[in-house]
């Protein structure tokens, strides 16, 4: 069975029509990339300052478990 060929579709792929293909696949893709980057960002600052202050807060109660109390009197 022989396959009808169509007056508008081009037999060849030239390096121009593959470059252009991919700067327009690139080009959606960087915008949603510049898009999604701040939030990204703000998710990550946030999460950073919650595991600083839990980092923080169990150091806190681990150096009062192990620390001991020292008396001085004078006599």
């Amino acid at each position: 069975m022989a396959m009808a060929k169509d007056a508008d579709t081009p037999t060849k792929i030239t390096p121009e029509d593959l470059e252009n293909k991919f700067k327009a696949l690139q080009g959606d893709v960087q915008g949603k990339v510049d898009d999604k980057k701040t939030s990204i960002a703000a998710v990550a600052a946030g999460g950073g300052m919650v595991l600083l202050i839990i980092f923080f807060l169990l150091g806190k109660r681990s150096g009062k478990k192990r620390s001991a109390i020292v008396e001085i009197r004078r006599i």
